[in-house]
């Protein structure tokens, strides 16, 4: 294909057959993710990306609902170039389909994380992976749930301003602040082998949950490069899940989301930092907090996008080094 096809192509999304890269015409057309299929079956596919619409356990500004929206859109631009940095096209080696949204009741929000882990689980049953668009962070909790069932425990990499292990024994509350506090508890992520990076806020002594964080200074004065190598020793060769909140960012890279804090990563930061986690094993992740109505220019859903994409290069950057030896 060549640039010069977005005279004639249109609506990929809805063709059943979106593999490579593509040249519609990035203002136009079907919004899927990266112009990929859209299709409530994902077997066979290796990636299935879907969207979790949840904000209401937000504990500040919402607007997260509309997150998998924006970033959709935001990653239309992106659907004709291998995301850079990593020295091929994941769109040309990994199958990757839009599974849409995740359908739930808005006035059952208690209801919420059931419907969630159960539509993950059936995603990664059917495809061999997915990629979450959220919604807000109390929507990782299930999905963590999901893959643990498969995987047993697996290591949490977190990107975040903050630690979201505020202590939370209520099972029937659905609160963003607390996941990972409950992840530790259930026994779905072991936290020696897990590290939150970005956080910027100040927490109680936390020793006791055994997780390791490098906080958003320490990225900046060690650079994204060290910071991920030390990662990739920490998780070392087990199963990892990947939660990019975007609040990770500084405000300036990141308006959009409900609880910014200031002195955060860079854009440019998030892309070193996960270009060179590269060695992994990826077997999910999800990018959370993104809240149009406080973006500013479509900002945040692009780092949004990008974060996404990055994550498919991750996961298949791995898996075609395993397959190429």
């Amino acid at each position: 294909m060549a640039l010069e096809d977005a005279s004639r192509e249109a609506d990929r999304a809805l063709s059943g057959k979106a593999t490579g890269l593509a040249y519609e015409n990035p203002f136009a057309g079907a919004v899927s993710f990266l112009r990929r299929s859209f299709t409530k079956d994902a077997t066979g596919a290796d990636l299935a990306v879907s969207g979790i619409p949840f904000d209401q356990a937000v504990t500040h500004r919402p607007g997260a609902r509309f997150g998998p929206r924006a970033i959709r859109e935001a990653s239309t631009m992106m659907a004709g170039d291998p995301p850079y940095g990593w020295g091929y096209s994941p769109l040309d080696e990994v199958h990757v389909v839009d599974a849409g949204d995740m359908p739930f009741d808005y006035a059952r929000a208690s209801e919420v994380p059931s419907r969630i882990e159960a539509h993950v689980a059936a995603l990664i049953k059917q495809a061999k992976g997915a990629i979450l668009l959220g919604g807000d962070h109390s929507t990782t909790l299930p999905s963590l749930r999901a893959h643990a069932a498969k995987h047993g425990p697996v290591a949490l990499v977190q990107v975040d301003a903050h630690p979201d292990t505020w202590t939370d024994d209520a099972p029937e509350r659905v609160d963003h602040g607390t996941i990972v506090y409950k992840a530790i508890r259930e026994g779905l992520i072991d936290p020696a082998r897990s590290a939150q990076i970005g956080t910027r806020v100040e927490v109680e002594d936390e020793a006791a949950l055994g997780l390791h964080r490098i906080d958003a200074r320490a990225v900046h004065a060690r650079g994204a490069e060290e910071v991920a190598n030390e990662v990739r020793k920490i998780v070392g060769k087990g199963p990892v899940y990947l939660s990019f909140d975007i609040d990770g960012l500084d405000p300036a890279f990141a308006p959009g989301t409900g609880t910014p804090v200031w002195g955060g990563l860079t854009t440019a930061q998030a892309g070193l930092f996960l270009r060179h986690l590269a060695g992994i094993d990826l077997i999910g992740g999800d990018v959370v907090e993104v809240s149009p109505p406080y973006d500013h220019a479509n900002i945040t859903a692009m780092a949004g996008a990008h974060i996404a994409y990055d994550l498919i290069a991750l996961w298949g950057w791995t898996r075609r080094t395993v397959a190429t030896g």
